[in-house]
């Protein structure tokens, strides 16, 4: 259960990125461009808690669950 719990909250997390990058980039960019970063940003967080041939890849993902046990029920 609890791995399901986490992963919704990477979800939520990556929501969180989404949103508050469109709006900080949508100052600066046309709102097209400011959705595609901010869905770059969000993306790149999410998939690298399934990190692809990163050497430290796993080391980050271990820091991020041991937050996420701290936490998290």
């Amino acid at each position: 259960m609890s791995r399901r719990l986490y992963q919704l909250v990477d979800l939520l997390v990556a929501a969180l990125i989404a949103g508050t990058s469109t709006v900080i980039w949508g100052l600066v960019v046309p709102p097209a461009v400011a959705l595609w970063i901010a869905t770059l940003f969000a993306a790149v967080y999410y998939f690298s808690r399934n990190p692809w041939g990163s050497p430290k890849g796993a080391a980050y993902n271990d820091w991020i669950d041991e937050l996420y046990e701290r936490y998290l029920p």
